[in-house]
């Protein structure tokens, strides 16, 4: 039991646990979204996306919000240029801005003093750092997150089948596409000096993945995968405390982990029933 209780006892990691889990249940939330309508590709996408906002805000010093607000509409609307303009599928203009926004991120991050320490802060997070300041703003991101899929349940319910059948329905498809994509971001930024840009990927998409393979119901799979999500941070900090890993990257893949032992189990639960 000391073995689990011991890296909690020390403040920065009851900040990590405390950080993590908020940033594990918004990225549940509407990872659940993200992983129903099939998006997890242009969920990547933004979460390479918003590197350049992110980078451009440290290196002139305004908010990073405002930073990645900015890059995630540039990325959007070059997918939707991309388009509409060739006939070319929706998926190459996200690989095309996939690599481009990332390098070009790479690039402002190297025009700061401190491009190493910098890098490894915006794509790796820096889960031991984070402050105060960070949760407080991470419980809004959560809050807004968590009001806004309730708000909004029916029409991303709708738009999970197909744009006509929301349209049938009386919804807007690309206002409430517009509404989502905006969520993800927030959740990818407010996640970000947690988990890192690169690695909320893991929270994103993990704990609602395992979630679906245990429960149907979308509240359902929001809740469970806000379980896993939180159990997944904990597992985390206490492998990396005591193997001295890093302790974003630990959380990432531990959700993974647990969807393959899931879908492991499952699999042998139905190759049993079958015989």
């Amino acid at each position: 039991m000391e073995w689990l209780i011991e890296p909690f006892e020390l403040a920065f990691q009851q900040r990590a646990m405390l950080g993590g889990g908020l940033a594990a249940v918004c990225c549940s939330v509407v990872g659940a979204w993200v992983v129903i309508r099939g998006m997890s590709f242009l969920g990547d996408a933004l979460v390479h996306g918003v590197i350049p906002g992110i980078a451009l805000a440290v290196l002139l010093d305004f908010n990073v919000f405002a930073g990645a607000a900015l890059a995630a509409a540039v990325m959007i609307g070059g997918i939707n240029l991309v388009h509409r303009q060739t006939v070319f599928s929706e998926d190459t203009g996200i690989g095309l801005l996939f690599v481009g926004m990332l390098g070009l991120g790479v690039i402002f991050i190297s025009r700061t003093p401190s491009y190493g320490g910098s890098l490894a802060a915006i794509l790796f997070g820096d889960t031991l750092g984070v402050t105060y300041s960070d949760i407080a703003v991470l419980a809004a991101v959560t809050a807004v997150v968590t009001l806004a899929s309730i708000l909004f349940y029916r029409a991303f319910l709708a738009l999970s089948f197909n744009d006509q059948k929301a349209r049938l329905l009386g919804f807007r498809p690309g206002f409430t596409n517009a509404v989502l994509l905006v969520l993800i971001t927030l959740a990818i930024v407010g996640s970000f000096r947690t988990v890192g840009t690169l690695l909320v990927l893991g929270l994103l998409v993990g704990p609602p993945a395992t979630a679906a393979l245990l429960v149907r119901r979308v509240p359902a799979i929001m809740a469970v995968g806000a379980l896993i999500g939180v159990l997944s941070v904990a597992v985390g900090l206490i492998i990396s405390f005591h193997a001295n890993t890093s302790g974003s990257a630990t959380m990432a893949v531990v959700p993974i982990v647990l969807f393959f032992i899931v879908l492991g189990a499952n699999s042998l639960r139905s190759g049993a029933e079958r015989v």
